[in-house]
């Protein structure tokens, strides 16, 4: 393979740079281009060292620089390896990265280097695509759900499944290659046995994604009410900044604001709205469709109704929208007389929160009600796999049916040869996961979507 190099660090300005590099001709570029402190051939030069030195073109300075050894095949490659640490300035990384392509290197495609990582065997590809997870990661969960699978509990659970599925074709083929022993009675129960059991695992798998589904794309939650009821307000106390203007004039939000907060570690998308109610202005009118459509695709819907003034038609609409949907209602400015009638909120909610966003009060009880709503304190990891992947969970679900398909062959005593091929397909299913005998064109599309110098 090509030497590659890339600049590692994002875009901007920091304390230090990182430009990496990896392949066979690593330590002859580096020759060229690096001035040690103290001079050492490569071969006297130990992995996971550093050297502090200066890096040059044509014997001009570019930086002062440590730069790290990492010799193949103990490295994020496995291939000869190193990071050149500069400082961060964009005009001196770019520097780098150009005397490192003058003399050999080719600039890497996006995700290239964990890439090679995975084709030279030392992660399987549900460990590279958590890479790009953990990098992605909103929350500290999400962080969590990416490192269990990075570290290959994953990989752990496929293997056990696979080995499971193994022991049946050893089973199948002994009864097929030594049929004068009269095993195959004894084979088709152990083997609807292991089935099941393969089954039961493959859904215990499946199971997990509900929550990690939430761990990382979150709770999408919508904040609906009329102009001026607290919509933005309250979308400011949440994220504890003024993230919305907030004015006495109604409908001054126009269009959506949306921002992510955290509870318990797991993501959840804000949306604030524009205020629902008939209005004339064209602009305000198209961001109140926005915000009906918002609503109805929303996880949760917080209603949000302004308890010192009676119930409106455009309150009875907002209850409309909210009717068949999991919702909280609050009633806000409970610091000043209350005009409105409950009863007709209680037949959509029987539990409404009120508060005070203008002294704060009773907030904490939102945090707690969303909490309550999806067990997000019961969304637990301890070191166990957590699907986070769409890809993944496809993969699991297209094993379970040919695991199925397999169990009802054997139920309906079918020839042996059409359970095999059951059986084959879900190993391939699974071994689409960690990358065994995945296409090209799925290779490419999972690295495409890394950013450069990872």
């Amino acid at each position: 393979m090509s030497t590659i190099v890339a600049i590692s660090t994002a875009s901007g300005i920091g304390g230090i740079g990182i430009i990496r590099m990896s392949g066979e001709n690593t330590f002859n570029i580096l020759d060229k281009i690096f001035i040690p402190k103290n001079k050492q051939n490569i071969t006297e030069i130990k992995g996971y060292t550093i050297k502090y030195g200066k890096i040059v073109d044509n014997n001009k300075q570019i930086d002062e620089v440590l730069v790290s050894y990492f010799k193949a095949p103990k490295s994020y490659t496995t291939e000869d390896m190193c990071e050149i640490s500069s400082h961060g300035g964009q005009v001196v990384m770019k520097q780098i990265l150009e005397v490192c392509l003058k003399n050999g290197a080719e600039i890497a495609e996006p995700g290239e280097f964990t890439k090679r990582a995975f084709l030279n065997g030392r992660i399987d590809l549900s460990q590279a695509e958590s890479v790009i997870d953990i990098i992605n990661a909103k929350t500290s969960k999400e962080a969590e759900a990416s490192l269990n699978q990075l570290n290959g509990f994953l990989n752990k659970d496929i293997t056990k499944i696979k080995e499971k599925i193994y022991s049946i074709m050893v089973d199948i083929e002994a009864s097929i290659d030594y049929p004068e022993y009269d095993i195959e009675e004894v084979s088709n129960k152990k083997a609807l046995n292991t089935l099941i059991d393969v089954k039961n695992e493959l859904i215990k798998l499946e199971n997990t994604f509900l929550n990690g589904k939430i761990i990382k794309e979150g709770i999408k939650v919508a904040i609906i009410g009329k102009p001026n009821a607290g919509k933005s307000s309250l979308l400011n106390l949440l994220l504890k900044e003024e993230r919305a203007i907030v004015t006495d004039i109604e409908g001054t939000t126009r269009d959506t604001i949306e921002e992510f907060i955290s509870i318990n570690g797991i993501p959840i998308k804000i949306i604030d709205t524009a205020g629902i109610r008939n209005a004339n202005d064209i602009v305000e009118k198209i961001g109140i469709d926005k915000s009906k459509d918002i609503a109805n695709k929303a996880d949760l819907i917080i209603a949000i109704f302004d308890s010192s003034k009676e119930l409106t038609e455009e309150d009875f609409e907002i209850l409309d929208i909210i009717k068949n949907k999991l919702n909280i209602i609050i009633l806000n400015k409970i610091d000043l007389k209350n005009k409105i009638d409950e009863n007709k909120l209680l037949k959509i909610n029987k539990d409404i929160i009120k508060v005070s966003i203008l002294n704060n009060e009773g907030v904490d009880k939102i945090y707690e009600k969303i909490s309550e709503l999806f067990n997000l304190e019961k969304i637990n990891l301890d070191n166990s796999v957590t699907i986070t992947n769409e890809r993944h969970k496809n993969e699991i679900l297209k094993a379970k049916h040919n695991i199925e398909n397999a169990i009802n062959s054997l139920n309906e005593n079918m020839p042996m040869d059409i359970i095999t091929v059951y059986i084959k397909e879900a190993l391939e299913n699974l071994g689409n996961i960690t990358g065994e005998n995945v296409s090209e064109d799925i290779i490419n599309n999972i690295f495409s979507k890394f950013c450069l110098g990872k």
